[in-house]
């Protein structure tokens, strides 16, 4: 059976700290690994990228395969071929697609006709292999993501969604702050409450950011107007102003908090400068960490097939 990487769900508790642990692996002996020796993985980019694009790019090749990096535009997909007929023949070329999108629709139906593991770089639902760089980069500075409290601030947004159903799954008690109007999708929220509700974990949406961020030991945040939403007729400015993960939100949470952010960062907008740049930060943690994360999971799903 083909294993994908579509949506955060897709991993059970134990795959999940499976792919952290070999992640580890992957980092203290980087070049130790040639899981993809002789295969070939396309990396199908339909939205800009630097560290995905770049993440995965390099991580295929130290594992000694061949990055394949497509701009979707210069194929047929950008001249209407079907997502199914490039997936029956990308199956034949190739031994697994990473795929950036924008509609989660695409992801699935790319996946549907693929013979070969799909993995979501990214959607307009979910950033799965940005969470499980996140959940590494926590079990690095904490020693391990059960039980951590974290803290997300700003839009309910496809990385808000990924850490939520991602650390439900990983035993964390989540806690997204933002305006109304702008909250996560009500299904993403119950399904990761189904899940928190077996691994222990917890998931709560507020629209108070300094109750949220108090004792938190991850404080984390997002731009503010994502890919695809700048031209959107919502102000995505005023209503997040209280929401910015700034020098008051570290006071309020715990002494040794960690300061994420998934990047690329707007300094004086959804973060402060300081916080940005301060000595709670792993902000250039969690970037080296898509490596190794991304590493882990493509060995993991080459295993799992």
């Amino acid at each position: 059976m083909t294993r994908h990487l579509l949506d955060d769900a897709d991993l059970s508790t134990a795959d999940q700290s499976a792919i952290l642990a070999l992640a580890a692996t992957c980092k203290s002996n980087r070049l130790g690994r040639r899981d993809l020796a002789g295969k070939s993985v396309a990396l199908i980019f339909e939205k800009p990228s630097t560290r995905t694009r770049m993440s995965f790019d390099v991580g295929v090749y130290e594992l000694g395969g061949h990055p394949l990096v497509v701009d979707a535009g210069s194929t047929q997909l950008g001249r209407g071929e079907t997502l199914e007929d490039t997936a029956h023949v990308l199956s034949r070329y190739v031994h697994a697609i990473v795929f950036r999108t924008s509609g989660h629709d695409r992801i699935t139906r790319l996946a549907a006709a693929s013979s070969v593991p799909v993995v979501n770089a990214l959607s307009d639902l979910s950033h799965p292999c940005q969470a499980l760089a996140d959940l590494f980069t926590i079990r690095e500075h904490i020693g391990g993501p059960q039980g951590v409290t974290l803290t997300y601030l700003g839009d309910g947004n496809n990385v808000a969604h990924s850490l939520l159903v991602a650390g439900a799954t990983a035993g964390m008690h989540v806690r997204v702050a933002c305006p109304v109007g702008f909250e996560p999708e009500a299904d993403v929220v119950a399904r990761a409450n189904a899940i928190a509700a077996a691994t222990g974990g917890s998931v709560t949406v507020t629209h108070d950011p300094r109750a949220a961020s108090e004792g938190a030991e991850v404080l984390y945040t997002d731009v503010w107007t994502s890919m695809g939403q700048e031209i959107a007729s919502k102000d995505r400015i005023t209503p997040f102003l209280p929401y910015a993960l700034d020098a008051e939100k570290v006071r309020l949470a715990a002494p040794d908090v960690l300061v994420m952010h998934c990047l690329p960062a707007h300094r004086g907008e959804e973060i402060s400068a300081d916080a940005a740049d301060g000595p709670r930060s792993v902000i250039f943690d969690q970037a080296e960490n898509r490596l190794h994360a991304q590493k882990a999971l493509l060995c993991w799903l080459a295993a799992a097939t």
